[in-house]
């Protein structure tokens, strides 16, 4: 495969620089598109964190009732180095966009029908195996969705800018997770509890059909992958069949094993100072009837995560990958320590303080993640390479971390909460991805036309 460092757009003149109006059209539509899928992956998360433990396992206490709805967060988890497997698979040999929109369909799907699904007062045992049922759908969705709107930003945009367009489809993150925050803060805001409990709860569930109808329309403008449409035109000259996830393990088993790595304090980090900090302070923190204070502190934090996430993206692009996400391991390690005894001290402004920088820290290494995975992997197995790496991690990382830091605080019968242990867990997260990091190469402004696969 070639190392032309240049791009060909679908209408531009190959060769040639991409159009800005075709790439800022192609980042629009990631951005947009992720934004919805995770709205819908987090919203989840957070009604877990609210009114999951109490709907669907009514028996039990509230912290062990949590920890079971968590049980049925960390199972979209595990569905999604499925997704990412099986979207990586056919994204590698019949394209990336075709993936994205059936990921989004059906992210769609599972999380409309959450919002009817009955509770456990109408249906007893069945409604949490239901509930289950359609965050493995969830999971195996959004699975597919981050390989391949990462890579339509970055296989569209050019070498020296990748970390800054690459970067948007991760502020689409922050973008879902600020919509699924902002749609709760407004209803605890007008709502009592009970009617939260009762019917509330469901609406945020029900809207997404709305944002869903949207991201279909706008992602079935946008073109193919030029750099993929060329390595496919190579790979069809070649007579051996295309197995991406063999080929993956087979000419990149280190590059999938320093991202996993590099997933563990990013992920881990992220859902310490978002879902766990809900639960924290609703059953920690003697503030179980002010849900708005919690949710609007990650109201802002999602802003200005979703605000800085492109700036270091662009920062990447001047002084590389590694620095910044070596300094996000270090900050979130370092801030898990004096983290939750700012949301303890339910001060509104401190527990602003803790997100913000929370989120700021996690940005460090969130932004540069995007195009960095993208650069490890060659052009015919990219989209199974970033995902698996990206997607296993994610067992291990965000699904096990609201469990393990829900099980570390304690039962919040016994008064306390071990806020240490956590911090310790959090520390051990960012020395695993500071060893991948150092593991790794810098690959800022590197062609993405390379291929051990297609050079055999």
């Amino acid at each position: 495969m070639t190392t032309d460092t240049s791009t060909t757009t679908g209408t531009g003149a190959p060769g040639a620089p991409p159009e800005r109006t075709n790439i800022v059209k192609v980042v629009f539509a990631s951005l947009i598109g992720t934004a919805v899928e995770w709205y819908d992956f987090f919203l989840y998360g957070s009604a877990a964190a609210l009114v999951f433990g109490t709907l669907f396992f009514p028996e039990s206490e509230p912290a062990t009732a949590t920890l079971l709805a968590f049980g049925t967060y960390a199972l979209g988890f595990v569905a999604r180095p499925l997704g990412g497997v099986v979207f990586g698979h056919f994204g590698d040999k019949v394209g990336r966009k075709k993936m994205l929109v059936f990921s989004l369909f059906l992210m769609g799907i599972a999380t409309f029908a959450i919002g009817l699904l009955p509770t456990y007062a109408s249906i007893g045992v069945a409604a949490p195996l239901l509930l289950l049922f359609c965050r493995l759908l969830q999971g195996f969705a959004v699975g597919g969705e981050w390989g391949g709107a990462v890579l339509m930003a970055a296989e569209h945009g050019d070498d020296s800018q990748r970390g800054f367009w690459s970067s948007w489809p991760q502020a689409g993150v922050a973008l879902g997770n600020l919509f699924a925050t902002g749609v709760l803060w407004v209803l605890a805001a007008v709502q009592s509890d009970a009617d939260f409990n009762a019917w509330g709860w469901r609406i945020p569930f029900l809207l997404s059909a709305i944002l869903v109808g949207v991201g279909l329309w706008v992602r079935l403008s946008i073109e193919e992958s030029p750099v993929f449409a060329e390595a496919k035109a190579e790979m069809e000259t070649k007579k051996t069949p295309h197995l991406p996830l063999i080929e993956v393990f087979r000419k990149y088993p280190r590059e999938v094993f320093v991202a996993m790595g590099m997933r563990m304090a990013e992920n881990i980090s992220y859902y310490l100072f978002t879902i766990i900090s809900i639960s924290f302070l609703t059953i920690y923190a003697g503030t179980a009837d002010d849900k708005s204070l919690i949710l609007k502190a990650l109201l802002i934090g999602s802003v200005v995560h979703f605000v800085t996430i492109p700036l270091v993206g662009a920062l990447s692009d001047r002084v590389g990958r590694r620095p910044l996400y070596l300094a996000g391991a270090v900050g979130v390690a370092a801030w898990s320590w004096v983290f939750f005894d700012l949301i303890a001290s339910r001060s509104e402004g401190k527990i602003i303080l803790a997100i913000v920088v929370g989120l700021v820290l996690h940005a460090l290494m969130y932004s540069p993640q995007a195009a960095f995975f993208s650069e490890l992997f060659g052009t015919s197995v990219r989209y199974t390479g970033a995902s698996v790496g990206y997607q296993l991690a994610s067992i291990f990382a965000g699904a096990l971390a609201p469990i393990i830091a829900i099980d570390l605080l304690g039962k919040a019968s016994e008064g306390t909460a071990n806020v240490d242990k956590v911090a310790i867990y959090m520390t051990i997260a960012s020395v695993i991805t500071i060893v991948a990091v150092l593991f790794a190469k810098e690959t800022k402004a590197t062609s993405l036309r390379h291929d051990r696969v297609l050079n055999d």
